[in-house]
């Protein structure tokens, strides 16, 4: 398979996991199927000579927002403090640490630690707060909006 393929199964996958992240209601089939393809996004991406950190940065993040979805918070938080290494490590834009810390946070509240989730929160926002482009932070901002909170 050629470079190209890897990165084209990449971008592929991604959207496609991300046409049933959007739907209200999944068969375990279906999440099943999610899961596969969130890895698989990631997998390809890697794969692809011109892969940059940040890219597969952004791919712990997709596969971290599936299993927080589906209620696996240990997958999850692994796959965001990967993210967040990465980040941390200089690659990507400033949004890209921002969205880490948002995927920490995330799987944080739905393992049920919300002081984590609310520290992880704050320090995304931290982040936010230092970046110019109003869309970047939006992106990020609508995801920090959607975390679970305490009850």
């Amino acid at each position: 398979m050629s470079e190209l393929d890897h990165r084209r199964l990449g971008v592929d996958l991604y959207n496609a996991t991300w046409e049933l992240l959007e739907q209200t209601e999944r068969s375990p089939e279906d999440d099943d199927e999610m899961l596969a393809r969130a890895h698989a996004s990631m997998y390809h991406w890697g794969r692809f000579e011109g892969v940059q950190p940040e890219n597969m940065g952004r791919g712990h993040w997709l596969v971290s927002r599936v299993h927080a979805v589906l209620g696996q918070p240990d997958a999850a938080a692994y796959h965001a403090r990967r993210y967040v290494t990465i980040a941390r490590a200089g690659a990507g834009e400033g949004w890209d640490l921002a969205a880490a810390l948002e995927a920490s946070a995330r799987a944080a509240a739905v393992g049920g630690d919300f002081d984590a989730a609310e520290r992880f929160e704050a320090e995304a926002r931290e982040v936010l707060a230092t970046m110019d482009d109003p869309e970047d932070r939006a992106v990020v901002e609508k995801d920090l909006a959607s975390l679970p909170r305490r009850v």
